[in-house]
């Protein structure tokens, strides 16, 4: 079905090498990589595994997938073309991180690569790219509601050559990271300027003095260590004016730019997901039996298995249009295609998470398989980079914007 949108011989080489890679190092250290977490003095620590198989992959020259076609530090991609290897990525939890395509990193590079300076992507962007540091993304509040940007209340004061920092910030992505060094804030420079021109980004390094990880929040009871989602206090920090991104009231601008293509990973790796469980429910009816007979036999299992097929193709499909409207008019042009598939893809991929979860029964619901951890994975999407709701507003107001 992704003939339809034809692969270059550069991207086929790149999905057959990407492909046997998963199946020789991710698939089978996918357990190793859960029990050395398990076993270290911390979760917080990275397991070994972990910077061997990243080594590995940029030995391979799979790495830096991501980066968009106009960049000359990755493999030269379009969105649409990357679209096909994050899906292949997006099968396993420690995949992406390997080929150090893995949120937020991916999108705090892509914002310094498009709106930092030369001096900013010598510092921040340049360790990221070879997978020495690692990075967090700090913009939803505690106290607000943060689906509405414009309610974000951490505050940027200018003070002589230094920006002062204050406010609160949860699911922090990537804080808990030992190897995390640098996070970009949003916050408000200007309160009392155009609603959409009050916000900026800045860059945080972890180590500032007043930048303190409180602690990790669970999703489902998943800790989801050691990269982790964390509520991060900002008191009196002081950072140099030079590590504004592109400059005050710009955070908006920024942030669309960033989010973009972020979301459309999200979706990319949702597939991807899907595309295993899929799997995995086929194998399990053809081998359990059930009241004589297997049960892949029974027609309610089979109906499960066919309409799993129908939601995955037809959400691969908008995510491909989606991908292909970013590369031809640009993500502002492409955002109802975007907010179709942010909606779509995890409640697609949900569905057929659930789908295999009753196939497996009770062993579903528990870690030996990784159903379980998927769905709690997967449910966070409906919400990150904005819920459903706002996705839904975006495409019926006006009316005019869903035709």
């Amino acid at each position: 079905m992704t003939d339809l949108f034809s692969a270059s011989p550069r991207l086929q080489e790149l999905k057959t090498k990407l492909t046997l890679f998963m199946q020789e190092h991710i698939y089978p250290n996918e357990e190793t990589f859960e029990k050395q977490l398990a076993t270290q003095t911390s979760r917080w620590q990275i397991p070994p595994i972990m910077e061997q198989l990243k080594a590995k992959a940029k030995k391979e020259g799979l790495w830096n997938l991501w980066l968009p076609k106009y960049s000359d530090k990755g493999a030269g991609l379009t969105n649409l073309e990357f679209a096909h290897l994050c899906e292949i990525m997006g099968r396993s939890f420690i995949a992406s991180e390997v080929f150090n395509c893995s949120a937020p990193d991916t999108g705090n590079m892509e914002t310094i690569e498009l709106y930092g300076n030369i001096e900013q992507k010598k510092k921040w962007l340049f360790p990221l790219l070879e997978g020495e540091i690692r990075s967090c993304f700090a913009m939803t509040e505690p106290d607000v509601a943060s689906s509405d940007a414009t309610n974000i209340s951490t505050s940027i004061t200018r003070e002589g050559n230094y920006y002062v920092i204050n406010g609160k910030k949860w699911w922090t992505s990537g804080a808990g990271d030992p190897r995390c060094r640098i996070a970009i804030l949003m916050g408000k420079t200007d309160p009392n300027a155009n609603p959409h021109k009050q916000q900026s980004m800045i860059l945080v390094p972890m180590d500032t003095p007043g930048v303190k990880v409180v602690r990790p929040l669970n999703v489902f009871g998943y800790d989801d260590a050691p990269h982790g989602h964390c509520e991060v206090h900002f008191v009196n920090v002081k950072v140099p004016v030079t590590n504004i991104l592109l400059g005050e009231g710009r955070g908006f601008e920024i942030a669309q730019g960033r989010l973009g293509p972020g979301r459309i990973h999200h979706c990319m790796r949702t597939i991807g997901i899907a595309e295993r469980a899929l799997e995995m429910m086929v194998k399990r009816v053809h081998s359990r039996s059930t009241f004589g007979k297997k049960i892949a036999e029974h027609g309610t299992i089979m109906r499960d298995v066919a309409l799993s097929r129908i939601e995955i193709d037809q959400a691969r499909l908008l995510v491909m249009k989606a991908a292909q409207m970013i590369d031809t008019v640009g993500a502002k042009k492409a955002r109802k295609e975007i907010s179709l598939i942010k909606v779509v893809c995890p409640n697609m991929c949900l569905a057929v998470l659930d789908r295999a979860i009753q196939a497996y029964g009770a062993m579903g619901v528990c870690d030996d398989t990784f159903l379980a951890r998927a769905w709690a994975m997967v449910r966070t999407l409906r919400l990150a980079d904005g819920p459903d709701a706002v996705s839904y507003t975006h495409l019926t107001l006006p009316t005019k914007r869903i035709v």
